[in-house]
């Protein structure tokens, strides 16, 4: 009876001892997973925290950008204007130039034909004197 008491005692510390060192195994696993986990996450924290400086960089440049929208959409419609005016006053300039050229045409070919017709009428009174 002694050695069944012995055996189990034994048989309880084998045990005992196999679960102390899967104890420690996973122990020190969860350790480098620890580790590694928070070395990552540090990593990533420093990541979001430089992303995070440059959205507010970047949203600090739109907002002086949105801010000088109004002052160029001014401008602009100031040029646009002045393009209008210009555009009605060369379309005005371009319509008197077509009707002083129509004019001028007209002109010179009346001049043409007149001068036919005195070049037409001379011709048989220089043909008669010469005859």
């Amino acid at each position: 009876m002694v050695a069944v008491l012995l055996i189990l005692i034994l048989l309880g510390a084998l045990i005992s001892l196999v679960a102390a060192f899967r104890a420690l195994t996973a122990y020190l696993r969860f350790r480098r997973a620890r580790i590694t986990f928070q070395g990552e996450v540090t990593d990533e924290v420093d990541r979001l925290a430089a992303r995070t400086d440059e959205l507010e960089s970047s949203l600090s440049a739109l907002d002086a950008r949105a801010a000088e929208l109004p002052i160029q959409i001014s401008e602009l419609q100031q040029s646009l204007s002045t393009l209008q005016v210009l555009t009605t006053a060369l379309g005005s300039s371009l319509r008197q130039v077509q009707r002083v050229l129509s004019y001028n045409a007209i002109k010179t070919l009346s001049a043409a034909r007149i001068g036919r017709m005195l070049r037409a009428a001379s011709a048989p009174k220089d043909t008669q004197r010469s005859g």
